[in-house]
């Protein structure tokens, strides 16, 4: 792209920020509707409408200080099939999750994550995977009391 006779050099920074910038705008379209509600009395929109703001401001900043960072044109895409295995992983335990539930889907997802993308070894995998997600429902779905998804299994 020519501006002014020179050649733009887009950064990987200015386009990510950019990038997230949209995702943050969008987040405060889908919940527009929710109440914000008061800090003695959150509502629903609260947090999603926080959260929001600040991946707006800090991808501001990514994208205002992007000019020092890789060009666009220079990265290298050699590793995107490694990116693509994630997404897929990912997609595939987002549609499970209700069906099966958060130990299973979770344990699942890391354990693939491990062996199918990192290659680590089985037993590994699977100990650290179990040990994880037991961890993260300890925490989230005792602790914090959060509601957490159960699943065919009830668990």
């Amino acid at each position: 792209m020519m501006h002014g006779g020179r050649h733009m050099n887009i950064r990987a920074d200015q386009v990510a920020g950019g990038a997230f910038i949209l995702l943050g705008i969008l987040v405060f379209i889908i919940g527009w509707d929710l109440p914000f509600g008061r800090l003695s009395a959150p509502g629903a929109g609260m947090l999603p409408k926080l959260m929001a703001g600040l991946m707006i401001a800090l991808a501001a900043g990514i994208a205002i200080n992007g000019q020092r960072g890789e060009k666009l044109s220079e990265i290298p895409w050699s590793d995107w099939p490694h990116a693509a295995l994630i997404i897929l992983i990912s997609g595939i335990a987002t549609v499970l999750y209700t069906t099966l539930g958060f130990i299973i889907t979770m344990t699942l997802l890391v354990f693939s994550l491990l062996v199918i993308v990192e290659r680590r070894r089985l037993w590994a995998a699977a100990t650290y995977a179990v040990l994880l997600t037991l961890f993260a429902y300890v925490l989230f779905g005792t602790a914090l009391k959060a509601p957490l998804e159960r699943g065919l299994l009830w668990f």
